[in-house]
């Protein structure tokens, strides 16, 4: 079978006989690299872009037109990626809602459910009706565990221009709801500077710990030139925290010299830089670098309160 032997749009696998094709085929075009399972029960061409779009052609082929999509299929849709790691293998069902009043999707491909949208709470990318950008982050505040939960939100603060004053202002309507203490304790702590998952992991271990907010994204001058900008900041201490994660390990020679002699110049520059690793967020592992955090602010915060 070729790639242009398969449908352009996506499909159900329950559909996949009126394209010409058995579930074995789509079995084995996926074996074969030919098509991607983009969500549980939905199959799309491998040549296909991954953008906004293919992803609304995903989720509209599997979604009553009455339905929403909500949670971290709607991250997903602006651009939010909050799958696990065996997700990306074996993509969940798409995430979805009726309005009160209508009955939820009973389809396998779909996590359906009910819940209580106002008319501004909804929008449409491509023709499928989502939860808006700042809806989406406070629904995820409620239902991921708090790191997942705190990522989304700040991701998608960056993404879509909003600010965490915008989301304490919408807490009062989530009152009574389950996950809403959560919410309330994330919401006001938001950061649309914060540019990955593990950057606003490290974000909220700092402030968790008790430590002052760090300024995130902070660019360092030289002879009052932006030279080195840094993952965070404290400039008055001259104190700063970066993540090398995983992709620290994937750089080029050159770009790991670059780093190596950034390193160097702020160290003589007088600054203590605090390196987290992608490790050091296990159970009691945080501890240690917190604790180096604190210790290194020590001397400049003696007189404040935590």
């Amino acid at each position: 079978m070729e790639i242009n032997d398969l449908p352009v749009e996506p499909f159900l696998i329950r559909n996949a006989a009126a394209f010409g094709l058995t579930r074995r085929q789509v079995r084995l075009a996926t074996e074969d690299g030919l098509l991607v399972r983009a969500a549980n029960g939905v199959y799309r061409r491998s040549d296909i872009a991954d953008t906004i779009h293919a992803r609304a052609l995903v989720v509209a082929c599997a979604v009553a037109g009455h339905h929403v999509a909500v949670d971290r299929t709607a991250a997903w849709l602006h651009g939010v990626e909050m799958l696990t790691l065996d997700e990306q293998v074996l993509p969940p069902p798409i995430e979805s809602c009726a309005l009160r009043g209508r009955r939820p999707s009973r389809r396998p491909e779909l996590d359906g459910r009910t819940r209580d949208l106002a008319a501004d709470d909804v929008m449409v990318v491509d023709g499928v009706r989502v939860t808006t950008p700042l809806r989406t982050a406070l629904d995820l505040g409620c239902h991921l565990r708090q790191r997942e939960a705190f990522a989304a939100m700040c991701l998608l603060a960056r993404g879509h221009a909003f600010s965490s004053r915008d989301l304490v202002h919408e807490l009062p309507r989530f009152r009574g709801r389950r996950g809403v203490i959560q919410l309330r304790a994330l919401a006001p702590l938001v950061d649309p500077r914060v540019e990955s998952h593990r950057e606003a992991w490290t974000l909220l271990e700092i402030v968790g710990s008790g430590l002052p907010a760090p300024q995130p994204q902070w660019w360092v001058e030289i002879d009052g030139v932006p030279t080195y900008r840094l993952d965070f900041a404290y400039p008055l201490a001259r104190v700063c925290v970066e993540y090398d994660g995983f992709e620290h390990h994937l750089r080029t020679p050159e770009q790991r010299e670059h780093d190596e002699r950034r390193r160097r110049w702020l160290h003589e520059a007088g600054w203590t830089v605090i390196v987290i690793r992608r490790g050091d967020f296990a159970d009691g592992a945080s501890a240690r670098w917190t604790r180096e955090l604190r210790e290194a602010l020590t001397p400049s915060y003696t007189n404040r309160r935590w």
